[in-house]
């Protein structure tokens, strides 16, 4: 091989090297698609006339290649909604906002369910009525925004089984 040779060889090794780390990161740069998060089995308690809140349930499921976080939701039929956790301190159970939202791994599901993670309807501005459907927009880190209908279950009810 002479030396034209072995320059025009290293030049397309470079080169293909170069558009594959590129091809890569272009990969990479891809924002998350809006099907990776996939929502399921959605339900709200319904409520008494004048109840100051109302507890929202989900299945979250990411099905993308990298962690999304859940990071705030906001809903036509309520003041506010806040992303709380249920949890056990001391023998008492507790409830806290999670300012922070909730992270969710990649191909991983994350439930809102009673007595855990879930979504608090403060302020409905009408009763959840059992057989209804309330609205929200959930947005994630990567997936953007994303409508869910929450159908309203009796009073009491508790997690559907899978």
């Amino acid at each position: 091989m002479n030396i034209a040779n072995t320059r025009t060889l290293s030049h397309r090794l470079l080169f293909a090297a170069c558009a594959l780390t590129l091809s890569f990161a272009v990969g990479a740069a891809q924002p998350a698609k809006k099907d990776a998060i996939v929502l399921d089995q959605a339900w709200a308690r319904a409520t008494p006339p004048g109840a100051p809140v109302a507890g929202g349930f989900v299945t979250i499921r990411n099905t993308a290649k990298r962690a999304d976080r859940l990071l705030s939701a906001t809903s036509p039929d309520a003041k506010t909604v806040e992303i709380h956790e249920m949890s056990m301190d001391n023998g008492v159970m507790r409830m806290r906002r999670l300012d922070d939202g909730l992270a969710i791994s990649p191909n991983g599901t994350l439930e809102l369910k009673p007595g855990g993670y879930h979504l608090m309807f403060i302020g409905p501005k009408h009763p959840f009525v059992q057989g209804e459907t309330i609205t929200a927009t959930l947005r994630f880190e990567h997936a953007g925004t994303r409508e869910v209908r929450f159908e309203v279950r009796a009073m009491g009810s508790a997690a559907p089984k899978h």
